[in-house]
């Protein structure tokens, strides 16, 4: 982590399941938990996370930005915008503002933290274990200090890309966050039909894990693309081409074009109720 981060203190307005996956991997990355601060609307919840990782709670989100660097929105989009307005007054240029929540676009932010470094950040569900695809948007493509700062953050959760524009960061939300859970949709499809066949749940959900995981990391690791991969377990009229046959008759591709096409019309909604 680089050493400037260190002396920031960072600020996480809410305490929920994301901002607890982004304080654990801060801190083993190497920022005091001394430096860190948090608000939330649930007292009981941010004493937990305050005693679990000796971080320090606020009483106020007014607090929260006076003392804080660098604040990180992680509310609940349809909460966030409500909790800004009593502090819209509150930043300047020298805050450095990260947006996780969903839906809520550059330009409704910039209304209600004018002024500050602004970023929007999408980490995903696998972000919890270091393993996420977390992608980012700056409101200033062309400011350096708040891209590394971004990066440093965000590196103990997973790959973090950039990207260009709102139409990037709706894709990249769409395929890995989204797109987790179209994943473990197939997976307990993948489970029952084992199941079916006489093995235990526990042995079922092992296969399954395996399965996905293995094939995963065989790609993560080859020098080849997926479609070589398939190829190479794929016998001509065999047991695999023939399962792989019918999932192409089926259109299976187009099933999960339309979800993730589903998936975007949503977002691009809840980015117009949100204003």
């Amino acid at each position: 982590m680089n050493p400037l981060l260190k002396s920031q203190k960072v600020g996480f307005l809410g305490a929920g399941n994301m901002a607890q996956a982004m304080i654990k991997g801060l801190i083993e990355g190497g920022l005091p938990a001394k430096n860190i601060y948090a608000s939330n609307r649930s007292e009981g919840k941010l004493h937990k996370l305050a005693e679990t990782y000796h971080i320090n709670p606020v009483s106020s989100n007014d607090e929260l930005v006076d003392k804080c660097d660098i604040i990180i929105l992680a509310i609940k989009p349809q909460d966030l915008l409500n909790a800004l307005e009593p502090v819209t007054r509150s930043f300047d240029e020298h805050k450095i503002v990260i947006s996780v929540a969903a839906g809520i676009r550059m330009e409704s932010l910039e209304r209600y933290v004018q002024g500050a470094r602004l970023a929007r950040v999408m980490p995903n569900t696998p972000s919890l274990i270091g393993r996420g695809v977390i992608g980012y948007l700056l409101n200033d493509d062309d400011d350096g200090g708040l891209e590394a700062t971004v990066e440093d953050l965000f590196t103990p959760l997973g790959r973090v890309i950039h990207v260009g524009d709102e139409d990037q960061f709706e894709a990249l939300m769409v395929s890995c966050s989204s797109g987790t859970g179209f994943v473990f949709e197939m997976m307990m499809y993948w489970q029952d039909w084992i199941e079916e066949h006489g093995f235990s749940v526990e042995e079922a959900r092992l296969m399954t894990i395996e399965t996905f995981v293995g094939a995963s990391l065989l790609a993560a690791q080859a020098r080849e693309g997926v479609e070589d991969l398939q190829a190479r377990v794929t016998s001509k009229k065999g047991v695999t081409a023939a399962g792989l046959q019918s999932m192409r008759e089926l259109e299976i591709e187009r099933a999960l074009r339309i979800s993730f096409e589903k998936a975007a019309m949503r977002n691009k909604e809840m980015a117009r109720e949100i204003k």
